[in-house]
């Protein structure tokens, strides 16, 4: 798979840099692939947090929905009786 590559020129604190330096070095990787890393990081916490919030969402309808279902079925089963 070929990922397409964008130059891009930022300004960090030296502070940024120095660890970049360090985290490059550490895992012989280069200071882009360091960033990189870190954001693709970021996107994937951002993708699961999404994610969390969806399913929490969905669960309060599940249970709004079976509250309104066995109303109705109580209701139907009292009608028949």
């Amino acid at each position: 798979m070929t990922t397409q590559v964008t130059k891009l020129t930022i300004s960090l604190p030296k502070s940024l840099v120095s660890l970049a330096d360090e985290v490059a070095s550490e895992e012989n990787i280069s200071r882009s692939r360091v960033v990189s890393n870190c954001l693709r990081e970021l996107a994937q916490k951002r993708k699961m947090q999404l994610m969390e919030e969806g399913y929490k969402v969905m669960a309060k309808e599940n249970s709004d929905f079976a509250k309104l279902a066995f109303g109705l079925q109580s209701e139907v089963a009292l009608r028949q009786a």
